[in-house]
C-alpha cells in the first residue's frame, strides 16, 4: 500500500502540474532561505523527493544530483529543470524510507517540502541521517503542524483527509519538528514562521539545518 501512494496514474499527474505551476511562487516565498542554505554547497547533492526541480535554480552549474524520487510523473520536468540549470542529475525510483546509499556516503541531504506527504517521516530522517557523513548537513524546509488546540490545528485536521488523498498523503497537521528533534543529530537550528497561502492549513512552516 505504502508504495501505490505515489504511483497513482491520475493524482500522480496532477501532483506534478501542481508542483510545477507552483515552483515559481515556492521559491518566491522561500528565496531568502535557500539562498542561504545552498550558499556554499559540495559538488554532489542528495535530495529527497525534488519533485519537479524547483530547488535546482540554487544549485550551482555541474552539481551532481542525486534525486530520490518514487513519482514516476515528476520524471520529465526533474530532467528538463536539470537540462536548463545544467544539474548532472542520477535519479532514482526510490521512497525516502529505503534508500540505496552507502552509510556515510553524503555531505549534505536536502529535503524542502517532503517529509509532510512521505509514509513514515521517522524512517526517512532515520536513512537521512544514515546516510551523511559525520558533520554533514541536513537542510530542510516544510509546512508543519499548528499548535495543538489552535483553531488551525482544528482546521489542519479537518483538511487533512481529502488534502492527503489529492496531495499523494501529503498531511497538513504532520508533527514534523518532534521528529527532527529527536532524531539523534549532535545538532539542529529550527526557524519557525509562516507564509501567505491561500491554503491556510499548510502555512505554518519550519525549515533550519541538522548536523549529524
Amino acid at each position: 500500500m505504502a508504495e501505490e501512494t505515489h504511483n497513482r496514474p491520475l493524482r500522480g499527474r496532477f501532483h506534478a502540474w501542481f508542483l510545477r505551476s507552483t515552483q515559481e511562487l515556492m521559491n518566491r516565498l522561500h528565496d531568502e532561505r535557500k539562498r542561504s542554505f545552498f550558499a556554499s554547497l559540495p559538488s554532489s547533492v542528495v535530495e529527497l523527493g525534488p519533485g519537479t526541480g524547483a530547488n535546482f535554480a540554487y544549485y550551482p552549474r555541474g552539481t551532481q544530483v542525486i534525486a530520490i524520487e518514487p513519482n514516476e510523473r515528476m520524471w520529465p520536468d526533474l530532467r528538463a529543470r536539470a537540462q536548463e540549470f545544467g544539474i548532472e542529475l542520477e535519479l532514482r525510483g526510490l521512497r525516502g524510507e529505503n534508500i540505496d546509499l552507502a552509510s556515510g556516503s553524503a555531505e549534505i541531504v536536502v529535503c524542502t517540502l517532503v517529509l509532510c506527504s512521505v509514509d513514515e517521516p521517522k524512517r526517512v530522517v532515520d536513512e537521512a541521517l544514515r546516510i551523511l557523513r559525520p558533520g554533514g548537513r541536513f537542510v530542510f524546509i516544510e509546512h508543519v503542524a499548528a499548535p495543538v488546540g489552535s483553531v488551525l490545528r482544528a482546521v489542519q485536521n479537518g483538511m487533512a483527509r481529502p488534502w492527503s488523498w489529492l496531495f499523494e498523503g501529503c498531511c497538513p497537521n504532520r508533527e514534523t519538528v518532534s521528529v527532527l528533534n529527536s532524531a539523534g543529530f549532535s545538532s539542529i537550528e529550527v526557524e519557525r514562521f509562516e507564509v501567505r497561502s491561500l491554503f491556510m492549513h499548510v502555512s505554518p512552516h519550519a525549515a533550519g539545518m541538522a548536523i549529524k
